[in-house]
């Protein structure tokens, strides 16, 4: 396969994690704003959408990083074997791909809606409401 037809393989594949994404977002907007009364008094329904949530947001999450990003700086000769993350981020901040505060962001929220620490509910209600707020946007 082309590394072109890769690239296009693998956004097909973001596209099923994002589509899931705007549909598990519109059910929990229903519940918006989310807070720690809330959250401790979810059915099991509504959990499992969190469970969605995070493992779709980390799915794309680890797609972009390990296949898209790398495949579309390989695609125009750019060498990518012997780079790590940030210099591959680097480059494509360069390019006006990807804003480098903004991944930061992402990947805190990313984060704190993965991990199910019970120190860390108030990290993780900010995130999902961050990401019902922000469902749609650039």
């Amino acid at each position: 396969m082309t590394t072109k037809n890769r690239l296009i393989f693998y956004l097909k594949e973001c596209d099923i994690h994002i589509n899931r994404l705007k549909e598990v977002l519109t059910e929990l907007k229903k519940l918006y704003p989310i807070d720690y009364d809330k959250l401790e008094n979810f059915t099991t329904s509504q959990k499992d959408k969190l469970d969605v949530l995070a493992f779709r947001f980390s799915k794309l999450k680890d797609i972009l990083v390990a296949k898209i990003f790398r495949k579309y700086l390989e695609y125009p000769n750019y060498p990518v074997q012997d780079k790590n993350f940030l210099e591959i981020l680097k480059e494509l901040s360069k390019k006006n791909i990807v804003d480098i505060d903004k991944w930061a962001e992402f990947r805190a929220v990313r984060n704190s809606i993965a991990h199910d620490y019970p120190y860390n509910n108030d990290e993780k209600i900010e995130a999902i409401n961050y990401l019902i707020q922000n469902k749609g946007k650039n």
